[in-house]
C-alpha cells in the first residue's frame, strides 16, 4: 500500500482513506505486514486471523473479485496466532491512533438503526 494510489470510490468518501489519513494509518498496515512476514503469511491473512481470534461471534466478511484472493483469505483460518502473538499485536496496535472516521457522517447515521 505504501506509495500506492487508491482509485476506488470508497477512498473518495471514507474519511479513514483520505491521503493524509492513509499516510498516518500506514503504521497499522506496517505492523500487520511485520507479523505477516514473521508468520510467512499474507497481511490479509494476519488481519483476518486476528479478527477470528477475538470472539467466536466475530465473523469477518472480506470481499474480493479474484479467486486467488479468496483462496488467500480462506487460508487465514489456518494461521495460528499464539497468545503471545495476540498480546504483541494488541500492545503495538494500542499505540497507533487510527485517523479518520470509519464512515462518512451521512452513512454513520445509518449504522445501528
Amino acid at each position: 500500500m505504501a506509495g500506492s494510489r487508491c482509485t476506488t470510490h470508497c477512498c473518495n468518501i471514507v474519511p479513514r482513506f483520505t491521503p493524509e489519513n492513509r499516510k498516518t494509518n500506514q503504521a497499522l498496515v506496517d505492523l500487520i505486514g511485520k507479523f505477516a512476514h514473521q508468520k510467512k503469511a499474507a497481511p490479509a491473512q494476519i488481519a483476518l486471523a486476528w479478527l477470528l481470534a477475538q470472539k467466536p461471534w466475530i465473523v469477518p466478511i472480506p470481499g474480493t473479485t479474484k479467486l486467488h484472493r479468496l483462496e488467500e483469505n480462506i487460508g487465514a483460518a489456518a494461521v495460528e496466532l499464539t497468545p503471545e502473538d495476540l498480546r504483541q499485536l494488541e500492545t503495538a496496535a494500542s499505540k497507533i491512533a487510527v485517523q479518520g472516521a470509519r464512515y462518512p457522517e451521512e452513512l454513520q447515521k445509518l449504522v445501528g438503526r
